[in-house]
């Protein structure tokens, strides 16, 4: 699988596949080590809503590239916007879905740090189901351990196993030689108040030295196996006893 940022769907492609659903991936634009891109987190998200596109004939959107990455201020080529702006981006966007006629939108996340996102969903859900956040924690566990793993979320929080395992498989042109040694693994009991620079000299949380594509691919299967459950409780009209 090679991922495309961009679609190249024209409007009579959609008029064609007459989606009731849009998938809009969320990344970010900041420092991912020495070895991964600035737009790491944006080529993951766009790989796995490309996959469920696909999978199960979705309108794919173009990425929202810069997010919410202040946790990474002070590293060379990161940007951020504010959660308002951000929030403000994400609910235009759903409106204008619905002018044409889609009431529903999957956010593909794949920052950890774009906490407003679980706000935004939450708040767009009050009166009916119509967005969703996606993947959700159990998912990602389940991709994990489908994938063979080795290593937990908490010590694999940036630019380690699973992140470089991910842009092995979608493309893994973009990943430099030097991985393989990178490996640092930190606590950052403060992560919120002091951000990442006191935990990590390069950057990296994590083993990247684990990573392979064949781990990445899994990942990216395992996950878009998991979303029928979501889809299905988007289009669910009632909620779950």
């Amino acid at each position: 699988m090679i991922v495309n940022l961009l679609t190249t769907a024209t409007t009579t492609d959609e008029a064609e596949r007459g989606a009731t659903v849009a998938v809009l991936p969320v990344g970010s634009f900041e420092q991912h080590g020495p070895h991964l891109p600035l737009t790491t987190d944006t080529l993951v998200a766009s790989g796995i809503a490309q996959a469920l596109a696909e999978q199960y004939q979705l309108l794919l959107l173009p990425p929202v590239t810069i997010t919410c990455s202040h946790e990474h201020a002070g590293w060379a080529g990161t940007v951020s916007i504010s959660s308002r702006t951000l929030t403000a981006v994400i609910n235009d966007i759903a409106a204008s879905l619905k002018r044409s006629g889609i009431e529903h939108l999957v956010v593909v996340n794949g920052h950890g740090g774009n906490y407003v996102l679980a706000n935004i969903v939450q708040e767009a859900n009050v009166e009916r189901p119509r967005m969703a956040l996606y993947p959700g924690r159990e998912d990602w566990t389940r991709a994990r351990q489908a994938a063979g793993l080795s290593n937990t979320a908490h010590d694999d929080m940036h630019a380690g196993e699973i992140e470089t395992s991910l842009l092995l498989h979608l493309c893994p042109d973009q990943v430099r030689d030097g991985y393989q040694s990178a490996d640092h693994v930190s606590d950052r009991p403060h992560l919120l108040i002091h951000g990442v620079r006191p935990y990590t000299p390069t950057g990296v949380i994590g083993r990247p030295s684990a990573a392979t594509a064949q781990k990445g691919q899994a990942v990216v299967a395992s996950l878009t196996t998991s979303f029928a459950n979501t889809l299905r409780a988007l289009l669910s009209a009632s909620t779950p006893e």
